[in-house]
């Protein structure tokens, strides 16, 4: 299945004993994860963007093929330069950047984006007022996707659950729904939010077993 499955963060106490061991420490939370599930968004790269050794260290911590989708800040467009060669310190566990927008649409800005970006990153722009519904076939000619697209127009996805609990048979929808995108030939991001239950990765494996 062409479809990474896993949670919007990781290093919550609260999934101890739930989902981490319980006398697991903090700083040993990301290899565990990593060894059951094989993406993650990773979130406080909004707020503080790390320095590369901290990218790097994260990058050790994971196997081969595990990817991160890391949140870019507010106004990345601005220092894009500078946030690109920190995330790019990841080398191949880095999936993709996801860039949020409450603003309404401002086709200038995926132009500044997109035109200055680095060809070596994915983009999935979570654009969330209406007015740039449409905008999806632009971002697919650049090889960038919007948050929540099954067109498949950039030949990947980024799908993102937001509900805290799940149900058997919501578990079963999501897997057939992220099956049938895998049956297209469309690569996908799937992340389900995390609360303070370890709910989150439970469904995120869930839906994992049922697409083996």
């Amino acid at each position: 299945m062409s479809v990474d499955v896993g949670t919007s963060g990781w290093s919550y106490p609260s999934w101890r004993p739930g989902f981490y061991p319980e006398s697991s420490r903090p700083e040993e939370f990301l290899a565990y994860y990593a060894s059951l599930l094989p993406t993650v968004e990773l979130n406080s790269t909004k707020y503080r963007l790390p320095s590369d050794e901290q990218f790097r260290s994260w990058a050790t911590q994971v196997p081969d093929g595990f990817r991160f989708a890391v949140k870019a800040p507010p106004g990345v467009e601005r220092r894009l330069d500078t946030f690109q060669a920190r995330v790019l310190a990841l080398g191949d566990r880095l999936g993709c950047v996801r860039v949020v927008s409450e603003a309404p649409r401002d086709n200038g800005l995926i132009e500044l984006l997109l035109g200055s970006a680095d060809p070596a990153i994915r983009w999935a722009l979570d654009l969330r007022d209406p007015s740039w519904d449409g905008v999806e076939e632009r971002l697919g000619e650049a090889g960038a996707v919007r948050v929540d697209d099954e067109s498949g127009a950039a030949g990947w996805a980024y799908l993102r659950f937001r509900e805290l609990t799940y149900t058997d048979a919501e578990v079963a929808a999501i897997s057939a729904r992220l099956l049938g995108l895998s049956e297209r030939g469309i690569e996908t991001f799937a992340y389900f939010r995390h609360g303070d239950e370890p709910d989150a990765p439970r469904a995120a494996m869930r839906v994992r077993s049922l697409a083996d």
